[in-house]
């Protein structure tokens, strides 16, 4: 299969890290138009990069396109790739952008237009549902996640990266990423009481700080907080009910459930951890990898577990969010 990535920054790396160490015979080219960017990933990985698309098609024909540019990007570069004729591979949108066009493009075409949800493949969410469905009661959860929005990329400079941008804000970042997980374990969210705040003194254009109330259609409440202002990064989720309680902190490791009968909280063994340094200790490269192999699974034919139109309401609902 030969594939392009578009945008060689911190998340094209990644996406060529996990494919090169994939047991598939996969021919990858990247693509930005930051030359340095281009030269770093053709020395750290062994392909070929180019500084367009137009360039990157006089190698070799393409069959999967990955877009990993900023999002606002992503509209313009999803139509591009699908008018091509190529099955696309998205990073978080964060904007509705052309939602509805790429979408009949992609049905018209019969090409796959894959959205990225991250936490949905990590076998840590897997087994809550999975408790929580099986236990069949209303339950409560407190989940907290935030980190200090320089420390998200310490190497580049914050007024480029697009989380300093209103549009596609770090807090609104976070909750693309998170909600639909929660949505997924939680149920669809009814009901969403908001306080937000402006904690820091960087000088941003929009809140830095959410504290919601979230209630759900399946009877599911909880208190949410979103935060880019906690020096420590931190995932922090706690489910109860009467026969349930359930903690954990972002990584595999770190899920515990408690043995109702003998009082004891006890260690739940799930996915291998693979970290990459530089990154919070809950990024986790192995569920980046699950979703690569389910982005395969779905061109062969496999129903896709979040797409452009649940994405459509995920948005929404952030867009009530931040008023």
């Amino acid at each position: 299969m030969n594939i392009v990535v578009i945008g060689l920054g911190s998340m094209g790396r990644r996406r060529i890290r996990l494919m090169k160490g994939m047991k598939l015979e996969l021919n990858i080219v990247g693509v930005d138009s930051n030359i340095e960017r281009c030269e770093n990933v053709k020395t750290d990985f062994n392909i070929e990069c180019c500084a367009s698309l137009e360039t990157a098609e006089m190698i070799m024909k393409f069959d999967c396109a990955f877009i990993c540019t900023s999002p606002l990007a992503h509209a313009d570069l999803i139509n591009l790739c699908l008018s091509h004729g190529y099955h696309v591979f998205t990073e978080i949108n964060l904007v509705a952008d052309k939602y509805k066009q790429n979408v009949e493009l992609a049905n018209e075409r019969g090409l796959t237009l894959f959205l990225s949800s991250t936490p949905l493949y990590k076998s840590e969410i897997q087994f809550i549902d999975k408790r929580l469905k099986e236990n069949g009661k209303s339950c409560i959860y407190q989940y907290h996640v935030g980190q200090y929005l320089p420390d998200w990329h310490p190497w580049d400079n914050l007024k480029d990266f697009f989380v300093s941008n209103k549009t596609t804000n770090g807090c609104r970042e976070l909750l693309a990423i998170e909600l639909p997980w929660v949505q997924k374990v939680f149920g669809r969210i009814k009901k969403v009481t908001v306080i937000k705040k402006h904690m820091l003194s960087l000088g941003l254009e929009f809140p830095d700080t959410y504290v919601m109330q979230l209630e759900h259609e399946s009877g599911n409440i909880g208190s949410f907080l979103v935060d880019i202002v906690s020096r420590q990064a931190v995932r922090q989720l706690e489910v109860i009910n009467e026969n349930i309680y359930i903690k954990w902190n972002g990584t595999p490791d770190s899920l515990y459930e408690k043995d109702i009968g003998t009082g004891l909280l006890v260690q739940v063994q799930k996915d291998k951890y693979d970290h990459e340094q530089g990154y919070a200790e809950f990024i986790n490269e192995y569920a980046y990898f699950k979703e690569i192999e389910e982005f395969f699974e779905v061109i062969k034919g496999k129903m896709s577990i979040y797409d452009f139109e649940m994405d459509m309401e995920t948005l929404k609902i952030i867009d009530e969010i931040e008023g």
